[in-house]
């Protein structure tokens, strides 16, 4: 189990008589596959010990399990062991949903196609910050950019300390940094849109074709999903790799300590700003606006921080019920205070 990561943290944590320790490696819809001392079989829940259990309680790829081991059926999962880091997405039908866990540092891997977003590129960077585990930004396909030292001097003004590494998978430069920069044992998550070429870059550092591969449009660099479901693989060097899907739209959930790490320029100007409820609009004294009007902070650098503030805001709102009543509370002010003003106006018009 040393090999899966299986640290002091984990192995100091106590199991119940007659359970092993065991890492998930891959979440299907029913099963689970897991790596234990009786090697890689499938599991399922113990349908009593994770009754009425939340979401982001149930097992992520990267977890490691109490198991009541059956290596030649279906073995049964009793319970989650504490987790060092979690990478969470915010879930369409409410609350958060778990996609990771447990692991070193996330990649942040972005292709130098036409399809390359800084926005995208922050928001992936929240919600890194917020797992607690290190970035690390991996900029793909450099062959179609001319100009890749301006992009990582552009991207280090905004991913203060975070490594960058220019990689091409195909040719495999810049992949000896990464590998000098990584330790046997470690565990790494890939984030990125799909057809920034993760699987590709699972396969050149793993040096063998683990991953199956796909093409992008032309017309506008966007890609297909090759990677339908999260694995950890286990790579010949000893690094344990979780990939994901490829997701476009990612929301921030309840990721507000990921903002204030991405964001920290914007936090430490907003201290200066003459009031403490400052919105950084239009109020005098701002140091932020300040900072706008004479170029020192970049327009699109706080437009993206005030639209992920409103989305952290209105995600909050949407799973915090005293926060919901506040919220409908206030707009029914707002309404019957324009219908009396309605009203009024329509008296003063009659007289």
């Amino acid at each position: 189990m040393n090999n899966y990561g299986f640290t002091d943290f984990f192995e100091a944590q106590t199991l119940q008589e007659g359970l092993v320790p065991a890492r998930v490696t891959a979440v299907f819809r029913d099963f689970f596959k897991v790596i234990s001392k009786d090697g890689e079989h499938l599991a399922k829940l113990k349908y009593v010990a994770f009754m009425g259990a939340m979401n982001t309680e149930l097992p992520a790829v990267g977890d490691f399990v109490a198991l009541e081991s059956y290596p030649q059926d279906t073995s049964l999962i009793h319970g989650v062991l504490d987790r060092k880091t979690v990478f969470k997405r915010s879930d369409p039908a409410g609350g958060e949903q778990l996609v990771a866990a447990n692991f070193d540092y996330v990649f942040i891997v972005s292709s130098l196609n036409h399809d390359f977003s800084m926005n995208r590129l922050e928001r992936y960077l929240t919600i890194a910050w917020d797992s607690g585990a290190k970035p690390v930004i991996i900029l793909t396909k450099t062959d179609l950019s001319d100009d890749v030292a301006q992009i990582v001097t552009e991207i280090e003004l905004v991913a203060y300390g975070v490594p960058i590494f220019p990689v091409d998978n195909l040719s495999k430069r810049g992949f000896e940094a990464i590998e000098a920069f990584l330790k046997p044992g470690e565990t790494v998550v890939l984030l990125g849109s799909s057809g920034v070429g993760k699987s590709s870059f699972i396969n050149a550092l793993s040096g063998e074709s683990l991953m199956k591969t796909s093409g992008i449009r032309e017309d506008d660099s966007k890609g297909k999903h090759t990677t339908t479901h999260r694995e950890l693989y286990l790579l010949h060097t000893g690094l344990l790799v979780i990939d994901t899907p490829g997701m476009r739209e990612l929301g921030i959930g309840q990721a507000s300590d990921g903002l204030g790490e991405t964001f920290q320029d914007i936090e430490a100007l907003a201290t200066r700003c003459k009031f403490r409820n400052c919105q950084h609009e239009t109020e005098p004294g701002c140091a932020v606006q300040a900072a706008l009007a004479d170029g020192t902070l970049l327009e699109a650098h706080y437009t993206n921080w005030v639209k992920l503030k409103r989305e952290l805001a209105y995600f909050e709102r949407k799973n915090n019920p005293v926060l919901q009543r506040a919220e409908k509370q206030k707009w029914k002010a707002v309404h019957k205070a324009l219908e009396t003003q309605y009203k009024s106006n329509l008296k003063a018009r009659k007289k």
